[in-house]
């Protein structure tokens, strides 16, 4: 019989509530329990995800997964492609490539993401429009360690956030969300006034220990993000 995600997340939150893993306690490995449950690693990938966003289990890179010791109920942001994001507001998509260069990583995202001196990144600039008015201004750096299938990708055709969908996993994503002024440059490629306050969005995402991209979000005024608790 197959076993499913949902069975593996069913069968954690019962060890859980009958106190086989108290609050606090270590949860055994993906390969463990993939292992247990004669599956797929992906698959108990999945389930554990799911609890971490449901609040009851913590991931931390190199401490593992634990029971959480006060479950909490979190934020669930979707974040579609960009593509469907245009498309579902009945507006029609289209895709700019404005810069694509690979180059060794800048300090400041060095630091940021644990690239070592000396890594490359491809840095793209993107444009995103809804119906031929601007959408989002997109600045992104792909890991070349981590992905190095980016290398030979043209970025012509696909923006980075449809591609890295379709074609990475991740584990783990870190979001920030914040106003900027926007410098002149990214007030000209919206169609705004230098110094217009942006809706910025920075993510970053990781597949285990390595980082997958980095990137930069800007939407002019009026765009919305939802999410629901």
């Amino acid at each position: 019989m197959r076993v499913s995600y949902q069975d593996i997340k069913s069968n954690i939150l019962g060890r859980i509530r009958d106190n086989t893993w108290p609050p606090g306690a270590a949860v055994p490995g993906e390969i463990q329990l993939a292992k247990e449950f004669g599956c797929a690693r992906a698959t108990v990938n999945r389930a554990m995800r799911e609890l971490v966003d449901d609040g009851v289990l913590e991931r931390k890179r190199k401490a593992g997964t634990r029971v959480k010791t006060a479950p909490t109920r979190q934020a669930r942001i979707t974040i579609p492609l960009i593509r469907e994001e245009i498309t579902n507001l009945g507006a029609t998509y289209r895709y700019s490539l404005v810069e694509r260069e690979v180059i060794a990583a800048p300090g400041w995202l060095r630091a940021q993401v644990k690239i070592p001196k000396g890594g490359e990144v491809l840095h793209l600039r993107c444009m995103h429009f809804a119906s031929n008015k601007a959408f989002q201004f997109e600045e992104r750096w792909i890991n070349i360690a981590t992905i190095p299938q980016a290398r030979d990708q043209s970025f012509e055709e696909i923006g980075p956030n449809e591609w890295l969908v379709r074609e990475v996993p991740f584990t783990e994503v870190e979001l920030t969300f914040s106003a900027t002024n926007a410098n002149l440059e990214v007030a000209e490629f919206l169609g705004e006034n230098e110094g217009t306050a942006l809706f910025t969005v920075e993510r970053t995402t990781w597949l285990e220990e390595n980082n997958v991209t980095h990137a930069k979000l800007y939407f002019p005024p009026g765009y919305k993000m939802t999410t629901k608790l």
